[in-house]
């Protein structure tokens, strides 16, 4: 192998590229219009535009891909994961031109991808399979008809699926119709194959995937498993490795099941095999992932083996060097993905340049060579960063929503979870939202980190969506207060020596306090409660690691805790675990005056819908004069490869429509006007 192509964008081109650097292999980046300044082509030794804007006339165009490596002299093509990473004739093509794909054989993509097909050979494989109708569906009635027979609820399936796109749950007839059309919409758009079946929906099931390495040598390892199962809409959220579910017995079953199906269709390279798990421990299969996964960090951590780097070696003929029983996994790791997406605005996809990128303190973009669990504290060895983007650089509405994925490790589950949420804290980015302080308040959950969860965990806790600005515990509300009062004395260069009263404003609540700095920092009091912070922060620093004291105990050893902080009108904005509060600080008498003001009435009507976020208008269902009920669906807008539905807020006549069909929206522009 003497040149390599990477036929994909944003993180995971980053991570190939860093791979094939480690083994001394100069690596070719594929670029759009829209990534002509991409973080991955800026890492690569050589790039090729390949044109156009949306994935369709660039990453998913077969010809282009293959002209780039003929144009560049690449003589092998590692494919990522997505777009065309499990397209078989893709793999077939790539094969024929004479280079060398970093994947598995063609043929055994064709099986796997085809799911119908896959569930028939693993059942041939003795592989546990789920029940559910083995054909694909033409049309709505079609879905309905065998939705019924199976009994509801059902999950409707793209044959050529993965990643969560073109799936839908149905718990009715009515969901059933609809939930069709989206499915095979979203298919076809994102796999160019609208085939959908059908089969039954396993309620509050865990998803668990055990990792299987093959050479062409007829060796197959499998290298544990990962624990998936907080999901949203079907796409991961956080994952670790290993489960806290799976004992030594069933990981032994799940690996030999997996081993078991990856030599009957000949399988080679890196791949995932997909199950859902019950309470009892009983698995099903739910697919095969013919590719690496998003989550193989944490696989790479705790087992010490760099799955890239084996891709390529086994691409290049390389055979194992080690067995089954050489395979040790040590320590525990977690991954959290970090998307642009606005958990407050039901997690629609965001877009926009990053005027801030600070991570935590990580390790190089790729694995280090030998891991350790045993290092403490992020910036040691026990972060790693695995992105796309750097400051400056955009979250691009074309493509998917994922830019970064946050990987930590521990000697134990316990430690990892606190690592993760410690990380999570100390990570700032201004520009398009993100999911952070979600992944926040997830690496905290109580059931979260008691390892208590299934595939419903985050519409089960989170049943009414997710707002950090929601009313929370008062010792915490008051924690960032005080980090507030901190940070605008800071910013005032007043810090008062004497006790000086004041009333911090937050959450539409007054909490009167008195605060007083010292050597030891500053203390502030809320009634009988004291808090103590200790902090090296400068004014602007989007994050400020402070150490806390709470109570009144001098000789209490401080908490080492790091907050979001960002200046807002005249006050500050603290996020931390997952929370946020908008804080102002005034003079008791400034807060009497500001009592009697009288508040700006609100204009409770609602006029006109606007676009939630910036994408395609692929459906407009409504025109003008047409009544329209609240809830119902006036149009799809599809944005990082994900199809969102546009809902009337009301009851109404439509007066006027300013978009067409097919129109790129930008965030905030008007839809349509309300009579």
């Amino acid at each position: 192998m003497k040149k390599l192509l990477i036929a994909n964008r944003g993180e995971i081109a980053c991570r190939v590229t860093s791979g094939a650097r480690a083994l001394g292999i100069p690596s070719v980046a594929v670029y759009s219009d829209a990534d002509a300044d991409a973080l991955h082509v800026r890492m690569a030794d050589e790039a090729v535009c390949i044109g156009g804007l949306s994935a369709a006339e660039s990453y998913l165009d077969i010809g282009k891909i293959i002209e780039a490596c003929a144009g560049s002299g690449a003589d092998a093509l590692h494919p990522g994961y997505g777009f065309l990473s499990e397209n078989a004739a893709f793999a077939a093509a790539v094969e024929a031109a004479g280079i060398t794909f970093v994947g598995p054989p063609a043929e055994a993509i064709r099986l796997m991808g085809d799911k119908l097909e896959a569930k028939r050979i693993a059942a041939e494989a003795g592989v546990p399979t789920i029940p559910g109708r083995p054909e694909a569906l033409h049309s709505a009635d079609a879905a309905c008809e065998a939705a019924a027979a199976i009994g509801y609820p059902v999950l409707l399936k793209a044959q050529a699926g993965g990643g969560g796109r073109g799936m839908r749950i149905a718990h009715d007839q009515g969901e059933c119709r609809e939930g069709f059309e989206q499915a095979v919409r979203e298919a076809q758009a994102a796999f160019g194959d609208g085939r959908v079946f059908v089969e039954k929906y396993l309620q509050r099931p865990r998803h668990i995937e055990v990792q299987i390495l093959a050479d062409s040598h007829g060796n197959v390892v499998y290298l544990g498993e990962r624990e998936c199962s907080i999901q949203r809409r079907h796409q991961k959220v956080i994952e670790e490795a290993p489960s806290p579910f799976v004992t030594p017995e069933m990981r032994a079953a799940m690996g030999e099941a997996s081993v078991s199906l990856a030599k009957a269709i000949g399988y080679r390279s890196a791949g995932t095999v997909e199950f859902v798990a019950d309470a009892h421990g009983s698995f099903h299969l739910l697919e095969m992932n013919t590719r690496l996964q998003v989550e193989h960090p944490v696989t790479e951590w705790v087992s010490g083996i760099d799955l890239v780097q084996w891709m390529l070696r086994i691409a290049d003929g390389g055979k194992l060097d080690f067995s089954q029983d050489d395979v040790r996994l040590t320590g525990w790791s977690m991954e959290a993905r970090v998307c642009a997406e606005d958990p407050q605005r039901g997690f629609l996809p965001s877009a926009g340049r990053l005027k801030t990128w600070r991570p935590p303190a990580a390790g190089a973009r790729a694995m280090p060579a030998a891991a350790d669990p045993k290092k403490a504290g992020p910036g040691s060895g026990a972060v790693r960063l695995d992105a796309g983007v750097e400051e400056g650089d955009e979250a691009s509405v074309y493509y998917d929503s994922l830019i970064a994925k946050l990987i930590v490790c521990g000697a134990t589950r316990a430690q990892a979870a606190a690592r993760l949420a410690r990380a999570l804290d100390e990570f700032a980015v201004d520009g398009p939202a993100t999911n952070l302080l979600f992944l926040a308040s997830l690496a905290r959950h109580p059931k979260f980190i008691e390892g208590d969860m299934s595939t419903a965990f985050i519409a089960e806790e989170y049943p009414d969506g997710f707002d950090p600005e929601a009313e929370c515990p008062r010792e915490m509300a008051e924690l960032l207060a005080a980090v507030a009062v901190m940070a605008q004395d800071r910013c005032a260069r007043h810090t008062p020596r004497e006790w000086s009263e004041a009333v911090a404003i937050s959450g539409g609540q007054e909490r009167k306090l008195a605060r007083a700095w010292g050597s030891g920092g500053l203390e502030v009091r809320f009634g009988r409660r004291t808090y103590r912070l200790n902090s090296a922060w400068r004014p602007f620093e989007p994050v400020a690691r402070c150490e806390v004291v709470v109570g009144a105990a001098k000789r209490k050893k401080p908490e080492i805790l790091s907050f979001g902080l960002e200046r807002a009108g005249l006050g500050v904005t603290v996020s931390h675990a997952g929370r946020q509060q908008h804080c102002a600080l005034l003079p008791p008498r400034s807060a009497r005056l500001k009592r009697r003001m009288a508040a700006r009435p609100r204009s409770s009507g609602i006029s006109l819908l606007s676009a939630p976020m910036p994408g395609v208008l692929t459906k407009l269902r409504v025109e003008e004069g047409q009544e329209v009920k609240a809830g119902e669906e006036v149009g799809v807008i599809e944005a990082m490869k994900m199809e969102n539905s546009l809902r009337s807020p009301r009851d109404g006549t439509v007066r006027r429509i300013e978009v067409r069909q097919g129109d790129n929206l930008d965030t905030g522009q008007v839809i349509l006007h309300y009579a």
